[in-house]
Order: structure tokens, then C-alpha cells, then sequence
């Protein structure tokens, strides 16, 4: 096998993402045959070197695989918690032999379309902010939109991390005998920690409820709640189109 920058293997093992990847050998918790690293760049031979984290010794995955997973809320969008709260994990025991990792996050309160894989170098695309990849929420608000508060979110508001705006935001028609509240389509390409939320906070609107339905051109679909499908790799690209 070709020479492979270290983080890159770690994150085609399957145990995590390029980017967590990084954190852990900043953090001394890789080595190269006995010796700790602490570089990114550092290049290794998977056939000839023994990569370990956390002391236990990382295999190549040649077994890459792609999930698509309606998470509910309540639900941790981490492989684990101290607080014993439920996460993702949760919902893929069966799987566990894949060492699958979630593609970026989905907040705890919010529900929807989220991507889980063991492919390190696919998750990476996925979330770094220079691809722009565009998600689709649709949000439950407490009140009509007036046009200046349309026009607010689509220039950018500025919240906790920077300004940001919506690419995309448009009325969902209302059912039943819901006339209260109402339904909104919004599409961000940024991935900032409850991003939307504080959006609609900043221009006094509440959000009652959150519900990612694409990424990209990869859509939910029929897909219902807590339910986990297993997508091939082609479908799993739609992202990027």
C-alpha cells in the first residue's frame, strides 16, 4: 500500500473523522511503531508500520459503508456520553463491527437527515466550510415572517461564531388546523452549534421545532423517524452534486 498521510489512515480506518483525527494525535494519542506523533502531516506505510491509538492497533477498512438515519430528538448525535444520555450509538448497535462515526452533528432538540459512515475522508468533505454544502431545514416558528425579517435572514444576522445567513428560505404550506404557527424552508451552507435557532432568535422569533430534510441533493425522503437505511456509495455522493 502507497505511503498515506497519518490522519488520513486514521480516518480511513473508520474510527473517526480527518479532523478528529487531528485532535487525537495533538493530544499524544498516536503512535508509530512505539514512538508517539504529534505531527499531521506525518506519512505512514500501512503495510509495513503499526499505527496504534489509544494503544490498540489500527487496521485499514477496505469495508466503507454509507447510512442514512431520521434521527429523532432527545437523541446525542455522539458515539457515547458520561452523562449516559441516548446517542446515535444507540440506533446501530447491529453495526457496530463498522465503527461507524456520525457526519457532522444534528442538535440534541433538533430531528432529521444524518448522514453516519465509518469513511473518515467522505466525512471530511461533508463538513469542511470550503465545499459549502448546502441543508435544507424545515422549521416549525411561533409566528408569520414579516418581509424585513425575511430580508434580515437572507443578508446575514449575526450570532454567536459570526454572521450568517439563509441561501434559501421560503414558506411550507400549512396543513390541517394548524393556523398559529407555520411551517418554513430554510437552506444554510454554514454548520455553526444551533445555527438556525439562534438565526430565528436573533430576529424574535422562536423555534418550536427542527427538522433537517437534506443535504445536498440527498433527501430524506420516506425515510420515518428512527428508521435506518443503508445507502450505496453512489447515492451517499448526491451530496456533493
Amino acid at each position: 500500500m502507497t505511503a498515506v498521510r497519518l490522519n488520513k489512515f486514521i480516518a480511513d480506518s473508520g474510527l473517526c473523522s480527518r479532523r478528529k483525527a487531528d485532535e487525537l494525535i495533538q493530544e499524544g494519542l498516536v503512535s508509530i511503531n512505539g514512538h508517539k506523533v504529534f505531527e499531521f502531516g506525518v506519512k505512514v506505510d500501512p503495510d509495513n508500520d503499526t499505527i496504534k491509538v489509544s494503544g490498540k492497533v489500527l487496521r485499514a477498512n477496505s469495508n466503507l459503508v454509507y447510512f442514512i438515519f431520521n434521527k429523532p430528538t432527545q437523541v446525542l448525535t455522539s458515539m457515547s456520553d458520561p452523562s449516559g444520555r441516548p446517542t446515535v450509538a444507540d440506533y446501530f448497535a447491529e453495526y457496530k463491527k463498522h465503527r461507524l462515526f456520525p457526519v457532522g452533528r444534528l442538535d440534541w432538540d433538533s430531528e432529521g437527515l444524518l448522514l453516519m459512515t465509518n469513511d473518515g475522508d467522505y466525512a471530511q468533505k461533508v463538513t469542511h466550510p470550503k465545499n459549502d454544502i448546502p441543508k435544507t431545514y424545515f422549521v416549525k416558528i411561533n409566528s408569520p415572517l414579516s418581509q424585513g425579517q425575511v430580508d434580515k435572514l437572507k443578508n446575514g444576522v449575526s450570532i454567536i461564531g459570526g454572521k450568517v445567513k439563509a441561501k434559501h428560505l421560503l414558506p411550507v404550506k400549512k396543513s390541517g388546523k394548524d393556523t398559529t404557527n407555520q411551517w418554513v424552508s430554510i437552506t444554510i451552507t454554514d454548520g455553526k452549534n444551533r445555527q438556525i435557532r439562534r438565526m430565528f432568535e436573533k430576529i424574535g422569533i422562536d423555534v418550536l421545532k427542527l427538522r433537517r430534510v437534506s443535504i445536498g441533493k440527498l433527501k430524506i425522503g420516506s425515510i420515518k423517524k428512527n428508521e435506518i437505511r443503508q445507502i450505496p456509495p453512489e447515492q451517499a455522493l448526491k451530496v456533493f452534486y
